[in-house]
């Protein structure tokens, strides 16, 4: 099952791929286990800038979990719950991952496919792209875990609005409740994801390391420490700093080292 997702490229900027192409994208118990594992991995990378995420072709990013899988995985609550823990620790992996995430959105971004773009920093998607979350036609919830990032994307009002109705909607809706960052032309996604990974790259990569972090901890109300407020002067003294003033100064393209 490992090429069910795919890891592409050798440089700053990863692509990985969901790849059941013959199944719209699909998502099975083995390409949640995998994901997981792959994001863990390039986050712990030190040569990673950034993290595309897509589906293969251009029909879909993903329609959600592969429902023929319920009857032998997701049948009763024990295997629900197995699953879940699964689901869950993905989920973590995704946000937790300390480079830049964009989510390159082909058709399809339904369920547990719109979980897993949602949680990406910037959202990119073509003008005839769908979004929703129709689980409620299933008799399906939503768990703590994947709700939250819903939430957290477009606030409990346009969270409920989404899954009370179970409405599929298009491009410009999803860019109205926030779900997505960027809309653009069909054939224009591809580049435009690639073109944005590239100016990410270009970028320090602590530099975007640290934001993520900033942005994660100011979720949480509980006042910053002392040493926590200090770390947002700890950039003045990398070495990337040094090459990004000169460069800036010397009216050159800097060439940031992460260090």
């Amino acid at each position: 099952m490992d090429d069910t997702v795919l890891v592409q490229g050798a440089g700053d900027i990863v692509t990985v791929v969901l790849n059941r192409p013959e199944k719209l994208n699909a998502l099975t118990k083995p390409m949640w286990q995998r994901l997981g594992d792959i994001f863990e991995e390039l986050s712990a990378r030190e040569d990673v800038r950034c993290i595309v995420i897509r589906g293969a072709g251009t029909k879909a990013f993903a329609p959600g979990n592969d429902i023929s899988e319920f009857a032998n995985e997701r049948s009763n609550v024990e295997q629900a719950r197995a699953y879940g823990a699964i689901m869950k620790r993905t989920i973590e992996a995704i946000a937790a991952c300390r480079h830049p995430v964009v989510a390159q959105i082909h058709g399809i971004c339904v369920g547990g496919g719109l979980e897993i773009a949602g949680l990406a920093d910037i959202r990119i998607c073509g003008e005839s792209s769908r979004f929703g979350v129709p689980i409620k036609n299933l008799g399906l919830v939503m768990a703590y875990s994947e709700i939250a990032s819903l939430i957290l994307l477009a606030g409990e009002a346009v969270a409920l609005e989404i899954l009370l109705e179970g409405r599929v909607f298009l491009a410009k809706e999803a860019y109205e409740k926030g779900l997505v960052t960027r809309v653009v032309p069909d054939d224009q996604v591809e580049k435009e994801a690639r073109e944005t990974a590239q100016r990410i790259a270009e970028g320090a990569p602590l530099v975007a390391r640290w934001h993520k972090k900033f942005a994660r901890r100011l979720r949480d109300p509980k006042p910053l420490s002392p040493a926590e407020y200090d770390e947002g002067f700890a950039c003045f003294g990398t070495e990337d700093f040094q090459i990004g003033y000169k460069a800036f100064l010397a009216k050159q393209k800097p060439d940031f080292k992460g260090k």
